[in-house]
């Protein structure tokens, strides 16, 4: 969740929680823009009807809901991937090239049960136009190398195929209430129970006995392998084995297969993903830091036909499961400059001659006590008679402001 300033309970900001946040998302912006992916943004509102017409996206529940001065029903936006879909379609229906792009945004939702409101941040890639088992792989291994960089410790990114799921229940003789607690079952990987509510099915003895196997076909893929020897898979399900398998031989390329779990229960909560699936854990956070996969069948929703793959990170999920941050991680002001009341204009003058140059600069007239002032790592004092220069061990003194700029631009570019 955002960190927010309560100035009722907090009398400082946390500006080192804010200093490592705004951090963390320049590192993932550099290392977007590192594969080709360009900043692109959507709306804070959308229409409620984008998300009510479509199923198996964003609980309706959930949506925090606006109307503006015409009475139309908005939604802050609960999600990115559907209204970044629509505006592409809008606009290129048919894509001639595949398209590259990557956001960092707020995501709205509210607690259906508490009624609590919650703002989340993303930060998330699209890949528009390219269907390839090259392109998921590269995707898969942006996300891990991207947090073996940030040296989170031990992580894991599982891998599943939406598809494998929904042909197994492929004309199943379910109600919606069934397949919503069968789906909650091979979520909580719950083997006992799931072999119970199997039972009650009517459907073929090979397909219980699939489905039973579901929460046990996890791990490294020649494991997985193994396992699913032994089970009576149709050539669909050894067809959507198989898309896997040529993924991982991308991530192999990638050098990434270390930090890659296959699961072949995992279900997406957003029915719009077609094939490969994906979510990513870290130490010490105990859900998803990672969401994604593809979603090829999104943009006929909007009378467009392309292919897509994406997937978004929780900025503040993956923020508490980073290093804890110290005080001294936000790095201090370059220069204090203090001066005489009489020297005044040019204190300012060279304050703001430094910050054209994009030093951080305070000033401050002599009364202040010292112990009042912020750190940094240069100071400088300007009186009548001279001005003095501190950094680290040295101490300058000089009577040209202008050969003093000349000399801190110089040996900090040096340093």
């Amino acid at each position: 969740m955002y960190v927010y300033h309560n100035i009722e309970t907090e009398s400082v900001l946390e500006t080192n929680t804010l200093y490592a946040r705004s951090t963390l998302i320049e590192r993932l912006s550099d290392h977007f823009e590192t594969y080709g992916y360009r900043k692109v943004s959507t709306s804070m509102f959308e229409k409620y009807n984008l998300y009510a017409t479509m199923n198996g996206t964003v609980n309706h529940r959930e949506m925090v809901k606006t109307i503006d001065n015409t009475g139309q029903v908005l939604v802050l936006r609960p999600d990115i991937t559907i209204p970044l879909t629509k505006q592409l379609a809008t606009t290129t229906p048919n894509l001639t090239k595949d398209l590259r792009y990557y956001y960092v945004l707020d995501v709205y939702r509210q607690a259906p049960e508490t009624h609590e409101y919650e703002e989340h941040t993303q930060a998330g890639v699209e890949y528009f136009g390219n269907p390839s088992p090259e392109a998921d792989g590269e995707i898969i291994a942006l996300a891990a190398n991207f947090l073996r960089d940030l040296q989170v410790g031990t992580f894991t990114i599982e891998i599943g195929h939406a598809d494998f799921f929904k042909e197994i229940i492929a004309n199943l003789p379910m109600s919606e209430e069934q397949l919503r607690e069968l789906k909650r079952l091979i979520r909580g990987k719950n083997v006992p129970d799931i072999e119970q509510f199997v039972e009650t099915l009517h459907t073929t003895e090979e397909k219980r006995e699939v489905i039973k196997a579901l929460p046990l076909l996890y791990g490294k893929l020649p494991d997985v392998l193994e396992k699913v020897q032994t089970l009576p898979l149709t050539k669909q399900l050894k067809e959507k084995l198989s898309d896997i398998e040529k993924i991982y031989t991308v991530l192999e390329a990638y050098e990434v297969t270390e930090h890659i779990v296959i699961d072949l229960s995992l279900i997406n909560h957003m029915d719009y993903y077609s094939a490969i699936i994906f979510q990513g854990f870290i130490e010490r956070i105990g859900k998803p830091i990672l969401m994604g996969g593809r979603y090829d069948a999104l943009a006929s929703h909007f009378d467009a036909n392309f292919p897509a793959i994406g997937f978004a990170f929780d900025i503040d999920l993956l923020l508490a499961g980073s290093s804890p941050q110290k005080a001294s991680d936000v790095p201090p002001l370059h220069f204090v400059i203090t001066y005489e009341k009489t020297c005044e204009k040019e204190a300012i003058s060279l304050a703001q001659n430094l910050r054209t140059h994009n030093f951080d600069v305070v000033t401050y007239t002599n009364e202040v006590e010292k112990e009042q002032l912020p750190n940094s790592q240069g100071t400088i004092a300007i009186t009548e008679k001279e001005t003095t220069y501190k950094k680290d061990d040295t101490t300058e003194t000089y009577t040209d402001l202008e050969q003093l700029v000349h000399y801190i631009v110089t040996t900090w570019r040096e340093a």
